[in-house]
C-alpha cells in the first residue's frame, strides 16, 4: 500500500480538485472510464458529504495491492458531527440534506470494498477500494 495523496475539503473547489486527483489515480493504475467515472463519483459523494455535514475533512487517494490484485483505496475522514445511525443513512432515499439520498448506499454499490464507522460528537471514517479487473 502506497500512499498517493490527499485533499483537504473546505469548499467545493477542494472537491473539484479530489474528483480530479482521483481520475487521475485511477486513469494511471490502469482502470477503464467505466469504472474511472465510478470512482469520480464515489469520491465525490464523499467529499460533498464531507463538505455539508462536516465542514472539513481530508480525503485520502491510495494505490492498493493485495496478493496479485490492485486497485484504488479512498479514505474520506472528518471530525464533525458523526452519525448517530448508520444503518438508516445507508438506506437508499434517506437524506438529511432533501437530496436523493443515494449518498452513502451509492458509494457503497460503485465500489467494491465499503467500511463506515462513525462516533456521534467525533466524526466518521469512510474506506472504499475498487479493484482492477
Amino acid at each position: 500500500m502506497e500512499l498517493q495523496s490527499f485533499v483537504t475539503i473546505s469548499n467545493e473547489w477542494d472537491i473539484v480538485a479530489v474528483r480530479q486527483l482521483g481520475r487521475n489515480a485511477a486513469k494511471e493504475l490502469g482502470f477503464g472510464v467505466v469504472d474511472q467515472a465510478r470512482i469520480t463519483t464515489a469520491i465525490s459523494e464523499l467529499a460533498r458529504n464531507i463538505f455539508l455535514y462536516a465542514g472539513e475533512g481530508k480525503i485520502w487517494i491510495e494505490k492498493e495491492i493485495l496478493d496479485e490484485k490492485k486497485g484504488i483505496k479512498i479514505i474520506a475522514q472528518d471530525q464533525g458531527p458523526g452519525i448517530e445511525d448508520i444503518r438508516k443513512v445507508m438506506q437508499d432515499g434517506y437524506s438529511t440534506s432533501g437530496g436523493l439520498g443515494a449518498g452513502l448506499p451509492g458509494v457503497k454499490r460503485l465500489m467494491d470494498d465499503f467500511n463506515i464507522e462513525s462516533k456521534p460528537g467525533k466524526g466518521t471514517l469512510v474506506t472504499a477500494v475498487k479493484w482492477l479487473r
